[in-house]
């Protein structure tokens, strides 16, 4: 599953430094979250970082368009990290 931050979002600037797959970008209004680069944090932390830093609860939720499995996140996981060091 990726995530995606919803319309709660008040552009607070917490959430995009704290990603580590750089997936969090400004969009035209608010932050939006690349569904092609999100794994829910899965391969760096236990939960994702974006929602533990974000002030506003339930702001980032799972993305109802991108449901993916745990095995699903960790291959994304080594596919972006296997690009970074080709």
């Amino acid at each position: 599953m990726s995530l995606l931050i919803t319309k709660r979002c008040i552009n607070c600037d917490m959430c995009e430094p704290e990603c580590p797959n750089d997936a969090i970008f400004m969009g035209d209004e608010i932050y939006e979250i690349d569904s092609t680069l999100c794994t829910e944090c899965v391969g760096h932390y236990d939960k994702p970082t974006c929602q533990s830093v974000c002030p506003i609860t339930n702001t980032i939720i799972t993305d109802p368009q991108h449901i993916e499995t745990e095995e699903q996140l960790w291959d994304k996981f080594v596919a972006i990290h296997h690009a970074d060091k080709i």
